[in-house]
């Protein structure tokens, strides 16, 4: 694989980010007219780490073209208006799902950002108003809400599989990823002369019979992939094992007249648990009680689902267009305000209370799960992944005594963990993706922990695929006259 600059035309890739991590994915194709940003994604890491990397570029914003950008989640999107703001001026090409869903989530981000640094000054002024002796100076939020909601302006959406000339020399087309809503396996087509480079990205990429979504559409005729490779070394349970084990998980705590609480990421996962809800309910599989969501921006979320059903696979469809729609039945309320919220706690009956955040590291999950936790006859239901260092992960390893808010709560309620819901492909999964598009002159292996990455390369150089493990900031020629 050549690395080096050479005299002669190039087209060239380079890993910003993303590699041999799970955050801040970003890659810049460079061709001899043009530069297109594949997904601006926030990294995650330490304050200061935090400040510097997301605002440390090792090319020129305004030289870029295009931004084609795959879907809405934060580790994909969530730079766009820090890049903006130090002087990206291109338009970013995207599906309109992913651009109504980052309406959401960027104004979310900043919203997040802005009271971290009101809680910094807070404890600042504790100390005195400078805080401790030697700390790190506060960073202000990389943007602020204002700033992400005007970065929508940019935006241009396109329909899948509609080819669109972004640049003198590069044509995108979205495909259905299968992943979220309105999520993209990309396309990229540069022109040389007689010849195209054909260059497929697939990060994120979904699984088959996800509930609402469309399998992924398998890219041919490819000359490059670029893969991700989150859970490259794992295999995941079965989709439709996640119903059933929803379904014994209800009935066994309603029976003991106990609350189910559920730690839920906004996008998509609060809306695949209220799909199966509402299909257990109609099939009269679970008793008849309270469903409560509680989360303003799961709320947003859904009501942004609701305006794209045509991104949804036939079944959903069907059942909206019948006015059987998974978000909108009998049982299920949508909390308002923080009073309502608190409500819930002098409710002794058996419900669902569906909140943020999904880590359980901020957010209204955390007033009921320190309620509720306690007592035995409710269960603590985990339907995302933990990461390390946080509550749920606490709860999920079943500590005995967890901290909430400061204080000190024995774990006695059931946990019950559903690991059936992941949206990412497994390594099954993208393994039958790469045969299918293959063949192909290497797959790049990007957005995974490197024990999974290189996971994923050993598995696919036993079937000769031609895997290749990139560094961050390494640039690779894909093509050169």
């Amino acid at each position: 694989m050549k690395k080096n600059k050479g005299a002669w035309p190039q087209v060239r890739l380079k890993f910003l980010g993303g590699v041999r991590t799970v955050t801040g994915s970003s890659h810049l194709l460079t061709t001899p007219k043009s530069q297109v940003l594949i997904d601006a994604g926030l990294f995650y890491g330490h304050r200061d780490e935090f400040y510097k990397v997301n605002t440390t570029f090792s090319y020129h914003l305004s030289r870029v073209n295009a931004v084609a950008l795959s879907h809405a989640h934060i580790d994909h999107c969530g730079n766009i208006p820090t890049l903006l703001k130090y002087g990206l001026r291109s338009k970013i090409y995207t599906t309109s799902a992913t651009r109504d869903l980052c309406k959401q989530m960027l104004a979310d981000s900043a919203r997040v950002q802005e009271e971290d640094l009101r809680y910094l000054r807070k404890i600042g002024r504790g100390a005195g108003g400078r805080g401790p002796r030697n700390a790190p100076p506060f960073h202000g939020p990389l943007y602020t809400e204002r700033e992400a909601l005007r970065a929508l302006g940019k935006f241009r959406p396109l329909h899948y599989g509609q080819r669109f000339q972004v640049a003198h020399d590069v044509t995108l087309t979205f495909y259905d990823a299968g992943h979220i809503l309105g999520a993209s396996v990309i396309l990229i087509e540069v022109r040389m002369g007689r010849k195209a480079v054909r260059l497929g990205y697939a990060v994120d990429l979904g699984r088959k019979n996800l509930p609402m979504l469309n399998d992924p559409t398998v890219l041919r005729d490819l000359d490059y992939l670029v893969l991700e490779s989150t859970y490259g070394g794992r295999m995941h349970a079965p989709i439709s094992e996640a119903k059933e084990k929803l379904r014994e998980t209800i009935t066994r705590t309603v029976a003991r007249k106990g609350k189910i609480i559920i730690p839920a990421f906004a996008l998509e996962r609060t809306q695949e648990v209220l799909y199966y809800i509402s299909e257990l309910l109609k099939e009269r599989a679970i008793p008849e009680i309270p469903i409560y969501v509680d989360s303003p921006l799961a709320t947003r979320i859904t009501e942004v689902f609701r305006n794209n059903v045509h991104y949804m696979d036939p079944k959903a469809k069907n059942m909206i267009r019948k006015e059987h729609s998974p978000f909108d039945f009998v049982h299920l309320h949508y909390v308002q305000g923080q009073e309502e919220s608190k409500a819930l706690n002098n409710d002794k009956r058996p419900m669902i209370i569906l909140a943020g955040s999904g880590m359980c590291e901020a957010g209204r999950i955390l007033h009921h799960l320190k309620n509720n936790i306690t007592e035995s006859r409710n269960t603590v239901l985990v339907v995302g992944y933990m990461a390390k260092n946080t509550l749920g992960k606490r709860i999920v390893d079943r500590e005995r005594m967890v901290r909430i808010y400061g204080l000190e709560y024995e774990l006695n309620a059931e946990v019950v963990v559903i690991n059936a819901l992941s949206g990412h492909a497994d390594s099954n999964d993208l393994l039958r993706y790469v045969q299918e598009c293959s063949p192909f002159k290497k797959v790049f292996l990007v957005h995974g922990d490197e024990e999974q990455t290189k996971s994923l390369y050993d598995r696919f150089c036993e079937y000769n695929l031609n895997p290749y493990m990139p560094q961050k900031d390494e640039e690779v020629i894909l093509y050169e006259e």
